[in-house]
């Protein structure tokens, strides 16, 4: 079993580390090549800090081999997403348009419609929860369209506004409130 030595710098690098991380792990693993350092036995380091003696020993392994970057925790990588990348623009360029733009006879997508939608353009499996996180994602709402009103004909939207303006009741001459 190797000895760990350290210089004054790595010392100083990792009693920096040790008291700046707020990550509790990092901090236990840091503390741990310091008392192998100060020359603590293997065991008792593992008892102190509540690993066992070969968790203690891949630490302090990993030490050596990288130094305080092989300390840090490596999480995996997870699952590949089943929306591609690529198809990120095209999906919300759907949603934003609306079942309609798509030759649809809807007025609003639901996750489902859009699984489907998806399935049958791409041939992409997917299900309701994993668009629910892809719109979420990117921000955008299928089923409450605020797009719509963005893209408005200025003209149309004034011309509205009057019409609304001539539907109002007006009050009678001699009509007082309660």
């Amino acid at each position: 079993m190797y000895r760990i030595i350290l210089t004054q710098d790595e010392e100083q690098v990792l009693e920096q580390t040790f008291k700046a991380t707020s990550d509790r792990r990092l901090r236990g693993r840091c503390q741990a090549v310091l008392m192998a350092a100060r020359g603590r036995a293997r065991h008792l380091i593992a008892q102190d800090l509540g690993v066992h003696r070969t968790t203690l020993r891949l630490w302090l392994q990993s030490y050596r081999e990288q130094g305080l970057q092989g300390l840090h925790i490596q999480w995996a990588p997870g699952k590949p997403r089943r929306i591609p990348v690529e198809l990120a623009p095209t999906l919300v360029a759907w949603v934003q348009g609306g079942p309609a733009s798509c030759g649809l006879q809807r007025a609003n997508w639901t996750y489902a419609e859009l699984a489907d939608y998806l399935y049958t353009q791409t041939g992409i499996a997917v299900k309701e929860t994993a668009l629910r996180e892809f719109c979420q994602h990117h921000q955008i709402r299928p089923y409450r369209p605020t797009y719509r009103y963005l893209r408005g004909d200025p003209q149309r939207q004034a011309a509205a506004k009057v019409e609304l303006a001539g539907l109002k009741k007006k009050r009678r001459p001699g009509s007082t409130p309660c």
